[in-house]
């Protein structure tokens, strides 16, 4: 056991410290707290360690509401308050992007309205019928009936998952605005829900089991600043509806009259479809079909018809569009852009650049390299994840 002091937190939320000169990760502490520490794991490089005695806590420190946290690993910042999670996120912006693209910038958090049960998508495990998440950095299920983060929809739900009648697999159940629910199970098993009783306390739009529909629909309706999205199972949509919101907001302020936009990772076709509020014309990428089956149907329901649709790995169909560019929108997953991509954005030389980003480590790389020919305008941080170590960003590049 070894007693140390907590100097500050990195970047996953976990407390800084040092034993024997090496530094050492430990969850679930704050800055100044003093506290005696097992090691989990030693190397060269780095310790991880757990808490086992606080011998000071932090004044800041306040009392988790979740009696599953620091096991369950969802939210790492629960023992802080909202304000002081928002100011964390604000530092460790501004210090990956000095520290790795190089640009001193101050960045504004967009904070989310609701800070609890925002999330409209929740990803469970399933082991010997019980259900849960798995603790950090293993396969050790953590039983839960319910999570402050997600919906009161999904909360209900859980209370029943019983009657899905799976013993092993993966659950990922969505709400929508109308507290209607989807659930796409993945498993070999070949379960038999109580659909009857399910359907008399949910309002079920369809289960998948796998790729195959067992009950209703593969997709139900969304709605962001009135506009509709149909999401099929599998398609990414953005979990907070309201930060969504507000980022839709953001994205439209920079969009100019008579421009061709680019949509890339364009999913069910969300930003694209907002941003020809303005806009002449957009094409948009995605590799998932069913996602472009949505943007196709999106389009259709919004009224769009001045956008095109190209399925396909981004780096290998964006050299396929030959048009002129004005405004390239960029929301990849959280690897960021290949090398390929990158240099055919450049290739493009359009005249802004908008970047949306779930990873800032990612973000910083792919910043370093586009200011070839681009100057940042604006970075801002909208906390999408609010009391977890994630911050969602969005960066306004205009070409030199």
């Amino acid at each position: 056991m070894e007693k140390v002091k907590i100097e500050k937190l990195d970047n996953q939320g976990r407390g800084i410290c040092f034993v024997n000169g090496i530094i050492t990760f430990v969850p679930n502490t704050l800055p100044e707290e003093e506290v005696n520490i097992e090691l989990t794991k030693e190397s060269k490089k780095y310790n991880e360690g757990r808490v086992v005695e606080y011998l000071k806590q932090s004044e800041k420190r306040i009392k988790p509401i979740c009696p599953f946290f620091g096991t369950c690993g969802g939210c790492e910042l629960l023992h802080s308050t909202y304000e002081d999670t928002l100011a964390y996120k604000k530092e460790k912006l501004e210090s990956i992007i000095y520290k790795y693209a190089h640009i001193k910038t101050n960045i504004d958090i967009i904070p989310s309205d609701k800070q609890l049960n925002y999330r409209n998508k929740i990803t469970l495990k399933v082991t010997n019928s019980k259900y849960g998440y798995y603790e950090p950095n293993t396969h050790n299920l953590v039983e839960i009936d319910s999570c402050y983060l997600v919906e009161e929809p999904i909360n209900k739900f859980l209370k029943d998952l019983n009657h899905l009648n799976l013993k092993n697999g993966e659950i990922v159940i969505r709400s929508n605005y109308n507290q209607e629910l989807l659930i796409w199970v993945k498993s070999r098993e070949k379960i038999k829900p109580d659909i009857e009783y399910l359907k008399s306390k949910y309002k079920i739009v369809g289960i998948i089991l796998n790729d195959k529909p067992l009950i209703g629909d593969s997709s139900f309706v969304e709605i962001i600043n009135h506009m509709l999205f149909t999401v099929s199972y599998d398609s990414f949509f953005q979990v907070n509806r309201n930060i969504c919101s507000k980022l839709f907001n953001l994205i439209e302020q920079e969009i100019n009259e008579d421009e061709t936009i680019l949509d890339l990772y364009c999913g069910v076709g969300t930003l694209g479809i907002n941003a020809t509020k303005k806009a002449k014309k957009a094409y948009g990428i995605e590799i998932v079909k069913n996602a472009v089956l949505n943007a196709i149907t999106n389009s259709k329901i919004n009224k769009r018809d001045n956008i095109y649709y190209m399925l396909g790995d981004v780096s290998t169909t964006l050299p396929k569009i030959k048009d002129n560019i004005d405004t390239i929108i960029v929301d990849p997953p959280r690897a960021g852009l290949d090398q390929v991509t990158k240099q055919t954005i450049l290739e493009f030389k359009a005249n802004k650049l908008i970047y949306v980003s779930c990873d800032p480590m990612t973000l910083a790389r792919d910043l370093k390299d586009l200011q070839e020919i681009y100057n940042i305008k604006t970075i801002k941080g909208l906390d999408m994840f609010p009391f977890t170590q994630h911050c969602e960003s969005v960066c306004i590049l205009e070409r030199r």
